[in-house]
C-alpha cells in the first residue's frame, strides 16, 4: 500500500489506470468503511481510499476541530483490507482557495440540509475535486448517508462524469446501531440508548410494509417516541427512493429517514421499504 499526500504524486501513481475504484472518507475508520473498501476492490483496481477531514461540510459550531484524526491507525486498517493507495492530502493541497463551487438542487436544503445549511455544497465540492484528482471508474458511498448518496449520484449525472457510483449497505453493530465515526462521542448511557433510532425506523417500516399510508402520522409517532426518550429530533421523514421527495400515491419503493441528537451527538439512519400495496 502506498500513502500519497500530493495530487502530482497521485496522478503519477495512477497514470494509465482505467478501472480505479475510489472510497472517499474523512478517516477515523470503522468496519463500515472497510466494507466499502472491499466493495471497491471487487469493482475495480487499484483501490484508492482518501482520508481528508473536509472543513467545507462543517457548519458553525459543529465538530470540525475535534473530529478525530487517526491517520496511522486508518492506514493500518486500510493496508490490512488490501487498499492499494491511500490519498491523504493536506488542506492547502486540497483547497488552494477555500471556496465551494457546486450549485445543488433544492433537495440539498431539505432533510439534513435544513439543519446543516451548506453541508451538501461542501460535500459535493470535495467529492468533485477528488473525482478530478483520482479520475476513478468507480466510487463507493455508504447508504447510511442516504441523502448524500442521492445528491452525489445526481451530480455525476449532471456533469456527465464517466464514473459509476456504487452504494454500500449500512453496517451495524449487533444491537442495530449504524456504525459511524461519531458514535465515539456517545457516553455509555447514550450508547445504550442509541439503537432506539433504528428500532423506531424499523417499526415505521413494518407499518408501511403492512399497508400503512399515513406518512405524517408515522413520522409524528416516531418523533414522539424519540423525544419521550430525551432525543432532539431534526426530522423523521418518509420519502420516495426514486426522488427523495414525498411519496406519490402509487409509489411502492420508499425510504424512512431520520436525524436526531442524543446529548451532543447527531445520529442519522434510514431503512428502505416497500409498501404493502400490490404485494
Amino acid at each position: 500500500m502506498r500513502l500519497i499526500h500530493t495530487v502530482a504524486e497521485l496522478r503519477a501513481a495512477l497514470a494509465g489506470e482505467h478501472q480505479t475504484a475510489l472510497v472517499p472518507t474523512m478517516g477515523n475508520l470503522h468496519e463500515g468503511h472497510i466494507a466499502l473498501v472491499g466493495q471497491a476492490r471487487q469493482a475495480g483496481r487499484p483501490a484508492v481510499a482518501s482520508l481528508f477531514v473536509n472543513p467545507l461540510q462543517f457548519g458553525a459550531g459543529e465538530d470540525f476541530e475535534r473530529y478525530p484524526r487517526t491517520l496511522a491507525a486508518d492506514c493500518e486498517r486500510l493496508d490490512a483490507a488490501g487498499t492499494d493507495i491511500v490519498f491523504a492530502p493536506g488542506l492547502a493541497e486540497m483547497y488552494p482557495e477555500p471556496q465551494t463551487y457546486q450549485v445543488l438542487p433544492p433537495l440539498a436544503d431539505a432533510l439534513c440540509g435544513e439543519t446543516r445549511p451548506g453541508h451538501f455544497q461542501g460535500v459535493a465540492t470535495v467529492v468533485l475535486k477528488l473525482f478530478n484528482m483520482v479520475r476513478p471508474r468507480y466510487s463507493v458511498f455508504g447508504k447510511k448517508d442516504y441523502q448524500q448518496l442521492f445528491i452525489l449520484k445526481g451530480m455525476v449525472r449532471q456533469f456527465n462524469l464517466p464514473i459509476e457510483v456504487l452504494a454500500g449497505e449500512t453496517v451495524r453493530a449487533e444491537d442495530g446501531l449504524a456504525l459511524s465515526s461519531r458514535n465515539g462521542y456517545l457516553s455509555a448511557r447514550e450508547r445504550a440508548e442509541a439503537p432506539r433510532l433504528y428500532a423506531v425506523l424499523e417499526a415505521a417500516a413494518a407499518r408501511i410494509a403492512a399497508g400503512e399510508r399515513d406518512w405524517r402520522g408515522l413520522e409524528a409517532a416516531a418523533r414522539a417516541e424519540l423525544e419521550a426518550r430525551g432525543w432532539t429530533v431534526d426530522y423523521v421523514s418518509v420519502r420516495s427512493q426514486a426522488s427523495l421527495l414525498a411519496p406519490g400515491p402509487d409509489e411502492t419503493a420508499l425510504v424512512v429517514l431520520a436525524a436526531a441528537r442524543l446529548g451532543g451527538t447527531r445520529l442519522i439512519d434510514n431503512i428502505e421499504v416497500r409498501t404493502g400495496l400490490g404485494v
